[in-house]
């Protein structure tokens, strides 16, 4: 069990019967009373944000949560796939649960899956990840006199800009974070 003054930013708890990521945080102590910590809650099933203010003595039940490397398989009507690389079990996910992660996870991909009573809540990608472009206009010859860029459609069906020199067929090293083109993979 934690109390009040255990809260900090980072810190997993179970609220209502889900885990919650307390993203924002802040302590204040009036002249008179209790001290109060005031929070910014992230529900992990749902994604909703929640504030809320505690006072010290308040106690909260730790969220036991368990991240597994899991293997991505495969996509059909059900969800999104995944297999336990150390049991073979698989596990299916929807694509809520994914958010943004299905703009750039491609089959045979390893990613970090977090558990929660057994149940998959959400996937942590790799931080980059190398994606071809199938579908890219050609840049005009002599516009290059700054970041100029144009779309492109990668092998996942992600639309990003990219610099006019990129080409269809190219493999590109995008940020999962961000979701920016970074740099073009040398073969």
């Amino acid at each position: 069990m934690y109390e009040a003054s255990d809260l900090r930013k980072g810190l997993k708890v179970i609220l209502d019967g889900n885990p919650h990521i307390i993203t924002e945080f802040q302590f204040s102590k009036p002249g008179k009373g209790q001290a109060l910590y005031k929070c910014k809650l992230k529900n992990l099933i749902s994604g909703y944000t929640l504030e809320r203010t505690y006072r010290s003595g308040d106690k909260f039940e730790q969220a036991q949560l368990e991240e597994t490397r899991m293997q991505y398989l495969y996509k059909d009507t059900e969800g999104y796939h995944f297999m336990d690389t150390k049991s073979f079990e698989q596990i299916q996910m929807t694509e809520e649960n994914l958010g943004d992660g299905k703009k750039f996870i491609k089959e045979n991909m390893e990613v970090a899956v977090l558990l929660f009573d057994g149940r998959p809540i959400s996937v942590e990608l790799p931080t980059f990840v190398e994606l071809q472009v199938i579908k890219s206009d050609p840049g005009a010859k002599g516009d290059t006199a700054t970041n100029v860029t144009k779309p492109a459609t990668l092998e996942t069906g992600y639309d990003i800009n990219v610099p006019l020199f990129v080409n269809e067929g190219e493999m590109l090293k995008i940020d999962t974070r961000t979701g920016e083109y970074v740099e073009r993979v040398k073969k």
